[in-house]
């Protein structure tokens, strides 16, 4: 990862070009700075905003592309070792068939759960299109969201990215409770 003076340094110098690669790998953080140097004048705010959208949709598509072709290439031994047996998958795939919109959408809001949410529609399925058209839908105010906190606060952006980690950090723990606390009721009923 690069540091954030690095990655704001690396965008005034070289502007759109550099912000779609980092932003596809950063996120959010890329989108706080991005967005502070259009305040200053240095880039066009809505050029950030389409850049940024495009970038977090083009990373969307990588995670989903390894869940729907990636992980089908290994062999079926080590696809049982990860937990990914006929049933499993196929109940994902019913999932993702009746609920998979609300999940890409939980994901995105998230963040932190968003990577694994976004291999599972791969894994699951999920029409390609659906998933697009579900994955811009959530993403565009997520991305407006962090264009417009760093157009108004993105001098502040070491802080901002200490403020999205631990929110970050605080889903990660209330998700894990939540599976903990399913898991066990599910488990002790019998």
């Amino acid at each position: 990862m690069l540091g954030l003076e690095t990655v704001a340094a690396l965008i005034a110098k070289d502007g759109l070009a550099i912000l779609a690669p980092i932003a596809v790998l950063e996120g959010p953080i890329v989108t706080v700075i991005a967005a502070w140097l259009a305040s200053r004048g240095l880039l066009d705010v809505w050029s950030v905003a389409i850049v940024v959208i495009l970038a977090d949709l083009f990373g969307d598509a990588m995670f989903y592309a390894l869940g729907r072709w990636g992980l089908n290439r290994l062999s079926i031994r080590w696809r049982y070792r990860l937990g990914l047996s006929r049933s499993r998958l196929s109940s994902l795939a019913e999932h993702f068939r009746t609920s998979g919109g609300k999940t890409l959408v939980f994901g995105k809001l998230t963040h932190s759960a968003g990577a694994p949410i976004l291999v599972a529609a791969g894994l699951g399925r999920m029409p390609v299109a659906k998933f697009l058209w579900v994955n811009l839908l959530a993403t565009i105010p997520k991305s407006l969201f962090f264009v417009a906190i760093g157009y108004a606060f993105g001098s502040a952006y070491s802080q901002i990215d200490n403020w999205i980690a631990r929110v970050s950090l605080l889903l990660i723990g209330v998700i894990v409770l939540t599976g903990i606390v399913w898991f066990l009721k599910k488990h002790t009923r019998k």
